[in-house]
């Protein structure tokens, strides 16, 4: 079926995949702005808190600001997973810098602080601490992360960290719980949806990556995508697949508003 809805609409690949290139990525504001965000972040090696509702794009925005850095002088450290616990996030960084994590979480928290501290010191390359999905991190996990950047009396710090989440990670930070976590967080930017006509420059964007530069859908089609995805991005996938879909079937060369409604209308019955 792939192969043929992809010869019927003279595509060279599949439009409106996950699998791109950051520098493919489409530069509307939000993800312009996140990117910057992170990226200054990271030159002032401090601790920024990016939210988002789910298929915002942010994770694609820290995939761009990370795939512009030096990796001479940068090292990233992904933790995509947050159910490890503390003991996973300690883990995670003494491996990534290349030391073998000790057994107990006492001796393995400052191994994880001294191996941050060293690489930039010894090796001159900034770590950059990445936490996905950080909404769903709990207090100690939260908590370790401050400790970690309670570096030399509060004067510097040997790396950058990004929490990386929903919106809940906001609130959950105010909580008075984490008051000394909220104080240290120097940068914070939540990513809204697309606007309509970012939506419609979208979907140009991610055809023209597939080999379609005429247009391919129509206003009244972007417009209805975009009111049922909010803009978002990832919603915005969804229902520009299941919209060329529906135009395949119905032997079409444009995706309409009659195909976007059966896929807004496929694709909301579905969740």
């Amino acid at each position: 079926m792939i192969d043929r809805l992809q010869g019927f609409f003279g595509f060279t690949k599949m439009p409106f995949g996950r699998d791109l290139a950051p520098g493919m990525m489409h530069r509307h504001a939000a993800h312009g702005e996140a990117t910057a965000r992170i990226t200054w972040c990271v030159a002032e090696r401090n601790l920024g808190v990016i939210t988002g509702e789910v298929g915002a794009g942010k994770t694609a925005a820290t995939r761009s600001a990370i795939a512009s850095l030096d990796p001479a002088r940068h090292i990233p450290i992904y933790i995509g997973n947050p159910d490890v616990g503390v003991r996973g996030i300690h883990t995670a960084i003494v491996t990534a810098l290349g030391g073998v994590p000790k057994q107990h979480k006492a001796t393995l928290i400052p191994q994880a602080g001294d191996a941050l501290a060293t690489e930039l010191a010894e090796r001159g390359r900034t770590p950059v601490l990445i936490l996905d999905e950080a909404h769903m991190l709990d207090h100690d996990q939260l908590e370790s992360v401050r400790m970690l950047t309670n570096f030399e009396m509060d004067s510097t710090s040997p790396f950058a960290c990004l929490l990386i989440g929903q919106p809940t990670l906001r609130r959950k930070i105010k909580l008075g719980v984490l008051a000394a976590l909220d104080q240290r967080i120097s940068v914070r930017y939540h990513m809204n949806g697309m606007t309509p006509d970012e939506t419609i420059d979208y979907l140009r964007h991610h055809a023209a990556l597939a080999g379609r530069t005429d247009p391919l859908f129509t206003e009244d089609a972007a417009a209805l995508i975009h009111t049922a995805s909010r803009g978002y991005p990832r919603a915005i996938n969804n229902l520009a697949i299941q919209a060329l879909l529906a135009t395949f079937i119905s032997d079409k060369t444009i995706v309409d508003e009659t195909s976007a409604r059966a896929a807004v209308n496929e694709v909301i019955a579905t969740e």
